[in-house]
């Protein structure tokens, strides 16, 4: 299809976009979405004791539903009833914790009983450490949750879906070999200009930021790393720039030293949000820089095995959704990694939605020490003041690291030497190999991975056995 839609003449592609756009805008956007909006708006300030009540009476009919209604669950708790590790249904505590594996082998055995799929939308998810995920959601679902995101993503920002706005995502709107403009298609159904993150070469970019122009964006919405190196080029380059109202980053953790740059680069706030397409968590960062959970979307747990962290400490973020009763995933390992704040005080913001710590990444990009320690910041490597366009961390054995970094101009032998300084203070006894290359490969749907880890279960599991040789990247 793809392949298709790029064979199109130019003038085609935004009405096929706008086509599109409509059967999303239909399905996203009702005749209650206002109401949803607003209640949701009056929800930010309830008391901890609302938000109490309110999850418990959510949780207690989701978990009825999905134990009596839902196959999977009802085969799955028949058989702990059987061998006597059932527990109770009504404990959230005494569910199993379910991993994508499991919602891989078959996800319409989380349908609920009578929901046919072919009246439902299907979503995917990224699929960038692992084959994607089938998420099914009815009309009321898909509603509810974009109306958290009008609230909580726009509405504190102070912009509307209303407004013109820029999506730089993984869509192949252009094919990749393109080396000219345009690298976007415009999107009059969701008043939306998409850009594709596949283009972002250093000559190009003016090309963006014209197309912001002259499509009159708002705002723009984007991978961090994406608008990470459209920021680095414009600071380089001195690239006048359109003004813009907010700059809200999703789909990969935002570092303090791709947040100076971004803001830095476009003159207005940058805000972090958290989500995925399982609809089992979200969150968003107030105008304090704390990043709010929204309990209405679910219910987080943060946990060290099957054990809850203290607070401050980094452990797996465990989901229960409370929005999809359709397809509902009970407490979920979604696959990424935070923490509670280690205080618990009140936001200068006002608003009473609990408050969620830095997200790590992926669970996967963990990284191992020698010692058999983890390490899951490593953001500090890669200070502001490095002249790097970007930078790309693999673990290959316990003792062995590659850096893969793209320089910019004026790098030096002393930048390679922090961060390679830098690594070794937060990893110990390794080796780590600088690698400059001209860019650094985006995974198929177009994140890029800050930190990758190579190591297999055994290596993880085995502090003093490095049982893999070593292998050449070059």
């Amino acid at each position: 299809m793809l392949s298709v839609y790029h064979a199109l003449p130019a003038p085609v592609q935004p009405v096929i976009a706008s086509l599109r756009g409509a059967y999303l805008r239909r399905w996203r956007y009702g005749p209650k979405t206002d109401q949803l909006v607003r209640e949701a708006l009056e929800r930010d300030f309830w008391s901890p004791r609302q938000w109490h009540e309110w999850q418990r009476r959510e949780l207690e009919q989701l978990l009825q539903h999905a134990c009596t209604r839902v196959r999977f669950y009802r085969e799955q708790w028949g058989e702990r009833q059987r061998d006597g590790t059932a527990g109770s249904a009504r404990n959230l505590a005494d569910w199993p914790i379910l991993e994508r594996q499991e919602v891989q082998a078959g996800s319409k055995r989380f349908l609920a009983d009578g929901c046919g799929s072919r009246k439902m939308f299907c979503d995917r998810t990224s699929g960038t450490t692992s084959p994607s995920l089938k998420i099914w959601q009815s009309r009321q679902t898909v509603r509810r949750w974009y109306a958290l995101f009008e609230a909580r993503c726009r509405h504190w920002y102070g912009v509307s879906r209303h407004d013109n706005w820029g999506m730089l995502g993984g869509q192949l709107v252009a094919p990749v070999a393109r080396r000219r403009p345009p690298f976007w298609v415009w999107n009059s159904s969701l008043n939306q200009l998409y850009l594709s993150s596949y283009h972002l070469a250093p000559d190009l970019i003016p090309e963006y930021l014209r197309a912001l122009r002259s499509y009159k964006v708002r705002y723009l919405i984007g991978f961090t790393s994406a608008l990470y190196t459209i920021a680095r080029e414009i600071l380089e380059t001195k690239l006048d720039v359109p003004q813009l109202k907010v700059i809200i980053t999703n789909a990969e953790p935002l570092f303090d030293h791709q947040r100076e740059a971004i803001a830095a680069a476009f003159h207005c706030p940058v805000r972090e949000t958290y989500g995925m397409a399982e609809i089992v968590a979200g969150a968003s960062e107030c105008e304090a820089g704390r990043l709010h959970l929204w309990p209405d979307a679910g219910i987080v747990e943060v946990l060290d095995g099957d054990q809850p962290v203290a607070n401050g400490e980094v452990g797996d973020l465990i989901c229960t959704g409370l929005i999809n009763a359709d397809m509902p995933l009970v407490r979920y390992r979604v696959g990424d990694r935070g923490s509670w704040p280690p205080t618990a005080d009140s936001c200068p913001c006002g608003r009473t939605l609990p408050v969620l710590g830095p997200i790590e990444g992926r669970t996967d990009d963990v990284l191992y020490t020698s010692d058999g320690r983890t390490v899951g910041i490593l953001a500090p490597v890669f200070k502001s003041d490095l002249r790097i366009r970007e930078a790309q961390i693999v673990q290959e054995r316990r003792d062995l690291i590659r850096v893969r970094i793209v320089p910019a101009p004026g790098f030096t032998d002393a930048d390679g030497r922090t961060i390679i300084s830098n690594v070794k203070a937060r990893m110990g006894a390794v080796t780590v190999v600088l690698e400059p290359l001209s860019a650094i490969p985006r995974s198929a749907n177009g994140k890029f991975r800050s930190v990758i880890c190579e190591l297999s279960g055994e290596e993880k599991h085995s502090p003093h056995k490095n049982p893999r040789p070593v292998l050449s990247r070059r």
